[in-house]
């Protein structure tokens, strides 16, 4: 069973910063890409930012500059640095991975629970 556990959202004022942080355990061969989606009230869900297994990043042109994705694969845990909030990233944040569970098995695309990141003064 693999389980995907965000933490780290909250509130935060416009201009501020939260560390989002998403722990994948159980049993597990490989992860292969990380991403980081959201989904704001009445929207989509949309791709914030991906790492792949072996590092390079991509993200939205909507917070280019401003958020940073990174993983530990010794942790098999993927982050998301979000500086200067602004109110439209105000959303659910989705942690996603493609994890492959044992050999023979294809991987597949995981997700966590959301974490709820609030930017409001």
């Amino acid at each position: 069973q693999v389980q995907l556990v965000e933490s780290g959202g909250g509130l935060v004022q416009p201009g501020g910063s939260l560390r989002l942080s998403c722990a994948v355990s159980g049993t597990i061969f490989s992860i292969y890409a990380m991403a980081w989606y959201r989904q704001a009230p009445g929207k989509q869900r949309e791709l914030v930012a991906t790492i792949p297994s072996a590092g390079g990043t991509n993200y939205a042109d909507s917070v280019k500059g401003r958020f940073t994705v990174s993983r530990d694969n010794a942790k098999n845990t993927v982050y998301l640095q979000m500086n200067s909030l602004k109110p439209e990233d105000m959303a659910v944040y989705y942690c996603n991975a493609d994890i492959k569970v044992g050999l023979g098995v294809p991987s597949r695309a995981y997700w966590g629970q959301g974490t709820q990141v609030t930017v409001s003064s």
